[in-house]
C-alpha cells in the first residue's frame, strides 16, 4: 500500500489533515506549535482512494541531542520511507524562511512531493498563496484542513504524482460490530447438555497497551520490541504525547502495540494538552485487550502505580506488570523477593497477576514479558461450562454455606458464565441483596483457584431469578 506523509513546520495543520483522512481524531490538535512527537501511522481515504498516511514532527532547526533534534531525526525517517510527501504551508501565517529551508531538504531527500498550501479559507490568505509559487515545488493546492476544503483538489495532485494504480480503491464503509454486554443468559436455566466450548486460537492478533508513570521507560520498552528507534525516548519525562499504534510481529503471531503518555495524579495534571494526553491513554486502554503496566523498579509501587492498576482491573483488561530498569539493580535476589511480597499484598484484586523483571535498555525479559502477555491474554478468554461451574458451586456451598438472615438460610440455586473478556458470572439467588460482599468475594476467590482466572478481573453479579408467574398474574388483573 501507498504510504504518504505529512511534512512541515510546528502548527501549520498536519495533524488537522491527518484527522480528516482517517477519519478519525487519532492525533492530538492543539493551538501550541509541537504537540505532534512521534510519527503516527494510519489508514486514510481520501475519496475513492485508500493508502497509508504518517502524521509527523513539526520540523526544527535544533541540535541532533536535543528533543527537537530527536523530534527531526523521525520526521526524517518517515521522509525516507515515505512513496510521496505532503509539504504543508501555512498560508495564512505567510511563507517563512524556516519553509523554505525545510523544502530544500525535501527536494534532496523525497522521492515526491506535493506542495499544500493549508488555511487556505482565512482572509488575507492570497498573498501567502502567490508567495508558495516561490519553494520551487510546483502549484501548490490550496486546502483547509479544518473545514474540508479543496480536497477534491488534493486527491488529484496525489493521482497525478502517483498514478490511480499505486492506490487501493476505497471499500464501502461498514459498521462497527461491538461485542454483546447483554447478561439475558443469567434469566435461563442451564441445560443438562454441556455447551459446546470453543478452543483458545493463538493465532489471532492481539491488541497490546502500554501504560505507566512519565518516564517509566515505555516508549524505550516498544523500541526494543521492534528492534528499532521507532518511538521518541529521552531523558526528559513526558516525552509521548499521542497513543501510538505500531505493528509488530512476535514468534509468528501480529500485535498491535499502544504506546501511551505518561499517566501522573489527577490533582498534578493542569494543562489542557496534557489531559487531552491522559484521556487518549485511556482510550488505547479501552480498545487494548492486554494493558502492561510498567513500573520503575527503582521507585516502584508508587501510589500512581497502584492507581494505574485500579484503573486496569475497573476498565476489565487483562494486566501484566513489567518491572522496568532490571538493568539498573545491583541485589536483585533481595529486591525480587520484596517485588512478590508487595504485589500479593498490594494488589489483592488481582491475586496472581503476571509480573516480568525486564530492561527495555537491553532487552532483558523481553521474551518472558511476551510469554506472560499471552499467558494472561489467554485466561482472559477462558470460558468456563455451565456444568462445571455448577458442580463447583455445590461444593464451595456446602462448604462454606451462605449467610442466613432472620433465621432463614440463602438459596443460592445456579451459576453460569456470561461472558469472557474479562470472565463473567451471573449466580442465580432469590435474595441477591442477602448474600453480602464478603461472601461474593469468597466466591470470586473460588472461581480464580478452581479455575486458573489468576491475575485477570472477575465480574460476578448476583440475580433473582425470573417469576414466570409474573406476567400471567398481571395479565390476569
Amino acid at each position: 500500500m501507498v504510504t504518504i506523509a505529512i511534512i512541515g513546520r510546528p502548527n501549520v495543520g498536519k495533524s488537522t489533515l491527518f484527522n480528516r483522512l482517517v477519519g478519525r481524531r487519532l492525533a492530538l490538535v492543539d493551538d501550541r506549535p509541537g504537540v505532534t512527537r512521534d510519527r503516527r501511522m494510519g489508514e486514510a481515504r481520501l475519496m475513492d482512494l485508500e493508502f497509508g498516511i504518517v502524521d509527523t514532527a513539526g520540523l526544527e532547526d535544533a541540535g541532533a541531542e536535543t528533543l527537537e533534534g530527536r523530534m527531526r531525526a523521525q520526521t526524517e525517517a518517515a521522509i525516507a520511507a515515505a512513496d510521496l510527501c505532503l509539504f504543508m504551508i501555512d498560508v495564512k501565517a505567510g511563507l517563512t524562511p524556516q519553509d523554505q529551508d525545510f523544502a530544500e531538504l525535501l527536494r534532496r531527500s523525497a522521492r515526491k512531493v506535493i506542495l499544500v498550501a493549508n488555511k487556505a479559507e482565512a482572509r488575507g490568505s492570497q498573498a501567502g498563496l502567490l508567495d508558495a509559487y516561490s519553494v520551487g515545488l510546483g502549484e501548490p493546492v490550496a486546502i483547509s484542513a479544518e473545514h474540508g476544503e479543496g480536497m477534491g483538489d488534493l486527491r488529484d495532485a496525489m493521482v497525478e504524482a502517483l498514478g490511480r494504480a499505486a492506490f487501493r480503491p476505497a471499500k464501502p464503509a461498514k459498521a462497527a460490530e461491538e461485542e454483546p454486554l447483554t447478561e439475558d443468559a443469567a434469566d435461563e436455566e442451564p441445560g443438562d447438555e454441556d455447551e459446546a466450548i470453543e478452543p483458545y486460537d493463538a493465532t489471532k492478533p492481539l491488541r497490546l497497551a502500554i501504560v505507566g508513570r512519565p518516564n517509566a521507560g515505555k516508549s524505550t520498552l516498544i523500541n526494543r520490541f521492534l528492534g528499532e528507534d521507532r518511538l521518541l525516548t529521552g531523558p526528559e519525562a513526558g516525552i509521548t504525547r499521542d497513543s501510538i499504534s505500531v505493528e509488530w510481529e512476535w514468534r509468528g503471531r501480529k500485535i498491535k502495540v499502544f504506546d501511551t503518555a505518561g499517566m501522573r495524579r489527577k490533582a498534578r495534571i493542569q494543562e489542557k494538552l496534557e489531559k487531552l494526553s491522559v484521556a487518549d491513554g485511556l482510550r488505547a486502554i479501552r480498545f487494548a485487550e492486554v494493558v502492561v503496566i510498567v513500573f520503575d523498579v527503582t521507585i516502584p509501587f508508587e501510589r500512581q502505580d497502584l492507581s494505574i492498576v485500579d484503573l486496569i482491573e475497573r476498565e476489565g483488561r487483562a494486566p501484566v506488570i513489567a518491572f522496568n530498569k532490571w538493568d539498573l539493580v545491583e541485589d536483585r535476589q533481595a529486591l525480587l523477593a520484596d517485588l512478590r511480597e508487595k504485589t500479593g499484598r498490594l494488589l489483592p484484586q488481582l491475586r496472581g497477576i503476571k509480573a516480568v523483571t525486564v530492561s527495555g535498555e537491553t532487552g532483558e525479559g523481553i521474551d518472558r514479558l511476551m510469554k506472560a502477555v499471552t499467558e494472561t491474554h489467554e485466561i482472559w478468554n477462558r470460558r468456563v461450562s455451565t456444568a462445571r461451574l455448577n458442580q463447583w458451586l455445590e461444593r464451595a456451598v456446602a462448604k462454606h454455606p451462605p449467610p442466613a438472615v432472620a433465621g432463614r438460610r440463602v438459596n443460592v440455586k445456579y451459576m453460569t458464565q456470561i461472558k469472557t473478556r474479562p470472565p463473567s458470572f451471573v449466580v442465580s439467588t432469590a435474595r441477591p441483596e442477602a448474600l453480602g460482599a464478603s461472601y461474593t468475594r469468597y466466591l470470586v476467590n473460588g472461581l480464580r483457584d478452581q479455575f486458573g482466572f489468576a491475575g485477570v478481573p472477575i465480574r460476578l453479579a448476583l440475580r433473582k431469578p425470573r417469576n414466570p408467574y409474573a406476567l400471567k398474574k398481571k395479565r390476569s388483573s
